[in-house]
């Protein structure tokens, strides 16, 4: 892996793990696009470094939001009230909504990056993301807004991040549309999906943290896992901040649009072999 391609790949993540366009498979498919042969073990720390920076960038745009709800949440637990105010119970709803995802993640995360990360399954699931943007779309109404939020609206949109496990499928994608599929206004969908993935890309994190600071390369890769990390921070960061404000006027099919087009670039290029 050169500098240039940490640059793009971390720019890349950054952007598709908050824009609903799959941030596995991009991680997937532009490497074969551009015939990028990666070493499997840079490609394994680089992977857990770019996730890393996402998490820092939804962190820090959240940062008072999520001290709120977790200052409240632990106010809550001491007083013996833990769903004393809207705050307390949005840290909740959290808790809640990363279960489904926790569950499946911990038990099959492995067989699925197994069987479907690679160019063919990546590309055919992204039309399934088009397929359900799309559909969120016309469901899409003036709905109701995140202070609305029930434990059963955590539950349907945290099970939808479960079904994100799919390389293609877009966390993202799939968590806005079931917001959308419960009556969730669209901003609001939005903000709770991003607040979401707090819990389970720390979680997805931290499993393989131990096994990264333990190879033998990492120190000689440094500044290629930095420049990863770093660039999915600052495009992690700068696309919530788009994706919150495109949503306020405009519609999800441009995203479905791109998916289209990208996965039949793709099929192309694995028909023309």
């Amino acid at each position: 892996m050169t500098l240039l391609q940490a640059l793009i790949l971390g720019l890349v993540q950054g952007a598709t793990e908050f824009i609903p366009v799959s941030s596995s498979a991009h991680l997937v498919l532009v490497p074969y696009l551009f015939d990028w042969k990666l070493d499997p073990q840079i490609a394994f720390a680089y992977d857990v470094l770019v996730h890393w920076g996402t998490l820092v960038a939804v962190v820090f745009y959240f940062r008072k939001d999520l001290w709120a709800y977790l200052s409240s949440a632990t106010k809550g637990i001491f007083s013996g009230r833990p769903l004393y105010n809207l705050e307390s119970k949005l840290a909740w709803l959290l808790v809640a909504g990363t279960i489904p995802a926790a569950i499946i993640g911990y038990l099959f995360a492995d067989f699925f990056e197994q069987m479907f990360s690679r160019p063919l399954p990546a590309s055919l699931f992204l039309f399934g993301t088009a397929l359900l943007l799309t559909w969120s779309e016309r469901q899409a109404k003036t709905g109701r807004p995140l202070e609305s939020l029930d434990f059963w609206d955590a539950l349907v949109i945290g099970s939808a991040q479960a079904v994100a496990i799919f390389p293609g499928i877009s966390r993202s994608g799939a968590t806005i549309s079931a917001g959308l599929f419960r009556g969730i206004d669209k901003v609001a969908a939005a903000r709770f999906s991003f607040l979401l993935s707090v819990p389970i890309i720390f979680g997805a994190g931290l499993l393989p943290l131990k096994d990264l600071l333990q190879m033998k390369q990492f120190s000689a890769n440094l500044p290629l896992l930095l420049t990863g990390f770093l660039s999915a921070l600052v495009s992690g960061y700068l696309c919530i901040d788009f994706l919150l404000k495109f949503l306020q006027r405009r519609k999800l099919y441009v995203f479905a649009g791109y998916c289209v087009i990208f996965a039949v670039v793709n099929l192309l290029k694995l028909g023309l072999r």
